[in-house]
């Protein structure tokens, strides 16, 4: 079973893409989350989650919700994360979060898409960001392999600098930055619903015809960059910033 979580589609291209060669089934974890759904998990084949990094580990409702869950079949876990630079010390807190579980973990892979964090960075503009996915393809592939082979991924070598992205870093990420106080719509808002359809935690709502965000916000850029009106913004630090999604990431329609 290849789970994943996703705010602009690079987690589910890549979930695809491995399944594709494995051909295991793939689950969304943002519809589980998002219908509050907590039900026991079977896979016969390892196990893979697919996710983003944020500040340098997986998000933590996701690891949030790996604890609740009860996990039965096969207990080899692999975790692959996409990122926009590298995954500093992520593996040493997701092996953790295994031994806590009792899974067997597999490793913990790196696989560069294109930067999404608008609230913070810049997204690359269509052609760059086609470039790196095409880059990115071989990586998924010997992934894939080793996931069908059940060989274990190597671990890479931690830098002292990786050990304080994850560990001190995302501490004030999360206590700092990951807040929805910052998003706001502008008047191009046509009051579609988009936003509040594909928000995986249920933060938004829809007031006199515009969006209000509450305090439940993970930072995936579900809302910001899926919005087709581009009407979405985060204080001043997106303004005028390219919007992006990964190519045919299935979203929900605008009715």
């Amino acid at each position: 079973m290849i789970l994943y979580f996703t705010g602009t589609g690079n987690s589910s291209y890549v979930a695809n893409a491995i399944a594709k060669e494995t051909g295991d089934q793939v689950l969304s974890l943002n519809e589980m989350i998002k219908k509050g759904l907590k039900e026991k998990i079977t896979s016969v084949l390892p196990l893979v989650v697919v996710v983003p990094t944020y500040a340098w580990r997986i998000p933590r409702v996701v690891s949030d919700f790996i604890k609740q869950i009860d996990f039965s079949g096969n207990r080899k876990i692999y975790f692959v994360l996409t990122c926009g630079d590298s995954i500093g010390a992520a593996e040493k807190y997701t092996k953790k979060l295994c031994d806590e579980k009792e899974l067997q973990f597999m490793g913990c892979a790196e696989v560069v898409m294109p930067e999404n964090y608008i609230a913070m960075y810049t997204a690359p503009e269509k052609e760059e960001a086609h470039d790196i996915i095409r880059k990115s393809e071989a990586i998924i592939s010997d992934i894939s392999n080793k996931i069908k082979e059940e060989v274990s991924f190597t671990s890479p070598r931690i830098k002292f600098s990786g050990n304080i992205l994850s560990g001190i870093v995302n501490n004030l990420f999360y206590k700092f930055f990951v807040k929805a106080e910052g998003f706001y719509a502008t008047d191009s808002c046509n009051s579609c619903g988009y936003c509040v359809r594909n928000c995986p935690l249920n933060n938004i709502r829809l007031e006199d015809k515009s969006p209000v965000w509450r305090k439940d916000c993970t930072h995936c850029m579900a809302c910001i960059c899926g919005c087709p009106t581009k009407a979405i913004e985060y204080g001043k630090n997106s303004k005028g910033k390219v919007r992006y999604q990964c190519p045919n990431y299935p979203m929900k329609e605008n009715t």
